[in-house]
Formats: structure tokens, sequence, C-alpha cells
């Protein structure tokens, strides 16, 4: 049986209707972006709860084996290494258990964002172009897409109206921006409501990258007249 991911909330107010499960990247855990809620600016009558969640911890074999808190192992960052399917397809299953349980709550999978950064990123991606149902957005933050091969077997057509937030740096030397592209080409290919964001920055988020997601979330959970 798996279990439940252990998390780290913030909201932003009471009762909210509007949630954001944000993954981490490879070791770090679910308080490395738990500062940026106060960054982004949202309305102060937008209630939004921030899912944090904690990635599992397991050996890593692109860093020696050691092991540190990962959505799934990784043999080397090129587009021709063998991934982790088995890992990547367990991660997907805890994440979707979390947005049933945003469900449980009182939170409209329409009104469920999707978020990662890097790895975590990789993994928003390989999920949320695989539910059934709709989401309000999809975010990849310096990310590539796992399993890209099987994606077009595996999509569901209901996701089509899911926007999708594509973001890389220009200067990333862990993800090469290629790989950012390259995902962000195949999600427009499918049809979905992709934009791509490019930033002067290493494999990191910046203040104008910020803004934009920012911008994005009002957008897509629809605080832009709030």
């Amino acid at each position: 049986m798996i279990e439940q991911l252990e998390t780290i909330e913030v909201q932003t107010g009471p009762d909210p209707r509007h949630s954001v499960i944000w993954l981490h990247g490879l070791g770090a855990d679910g308080h490395d972006f738990e500062p940026i809620v106060g960054q982004l600016g949202l309305p102060g009558n937008a209630a939004v709860r921030f899912v944090f969640p904690h990635a599992p911890v397991r050996p890593v074999t692109i860093n020696g084996g050691i092991p540190m808190r990962a959505w799934f192992d990784i043999l080397g960052i090129d587009r021709s290494a063998v991934q982790d399917e088995a890992g990547i397809r367990d991660s997907a299953e805890r994440v979707s258990r979390l947005i049933d349980r945003e469900c449980d709550r009182g939170v409209e999978e329409n009104k469920i964002v999707l978020a990662g950064f890097s790895q975590g990123g990789a993994i928003a991606l390989h999920l949320g172009l695989r539910r059934r149902s709709p989401l309000a957005g999809i975010m990849a933050l310096s990310c590539y897409l796992p399993l890209g091969q099987r994606l077009a077997a595996e999509h569901q057509a209901a996701m089509n109206t899911t926007p999708v937030f594509v973001a890389h740096g220009s200067s990333d030397p862990v993800i090469p921006i290629a790989m950012g592209r390259a995902a962000y080409e195949t999600v427009a290919a499918l049809g979905l409501l992709a934009e791509w964001h490019e930033y002067p920055m290493p494999h990191a988020v910046c203040p104008a990258e910020i803004r934009d997601i920012a911008d994005w979330l009002r957008r897509v959970f629809d605080f832009t007249a709030a």
C-alpha cells in the first residue's frame, strides 16, 4: 500500500476553494518553495491552499547512489538516458492522491494547479497530462518531460482545456534549456493551452518569473477582477 506523502501547507485565507500542489526539486523538500507564497502577491480575498509535499527518500544514481528526497531515480540527464519508469509512475500515483484529497476537502479539480520545479516539474507534467478531468493549470519550471514517448498514447484529451505554464533559464547548467523547450513543444503539439517563458538565469527561480507565475495564477484562478 502506498503511503500518503507528508506535506507542508500554507493557506492565504479561510475556507480555500483553490489549491496549488507544488513539487520540489531533487534533494530539496516541501519547505523549499514555502516562502514563495508571500512573494506572489495574490489578492487579499483570494483564499488558496498551497500544498508542498516531501518526496520519498531514495538512492539517486546520478549522485553516486546517495539517498535523498527524490521523486524518481536519475541515471543521466540527456534524452537518451534510461528513465526510472517505475519511480516516475509511483510518484505520480502518490501526487494523484494529493489531488484527490484536495477534492475531498471541497476543492473542485478544475480549481487545482499542479506545479513543480526541476524533477518536481517533470512529475507535474507527467501526471497532469494524464489526468482524466481538467485541472486549473499545470506549472512546469526548469524541467523536462519524462516518458515523452508514451504521452501520445496516455494523454487524456479532457486535459486540452488546461493551461500549461512552462518556464526555463537560458543558462541552466543542470537541465539544458533545449530539454525544457522540447517539453513545451510536445505539450503544445497536443493542442493544450501551453505558454513558454524564458529567463536569463541558471537552474533557479528569478523575480521576473515569480511575477509571471503570479499573473498566470490570477488568470487561471480567475482572480483578475479581484
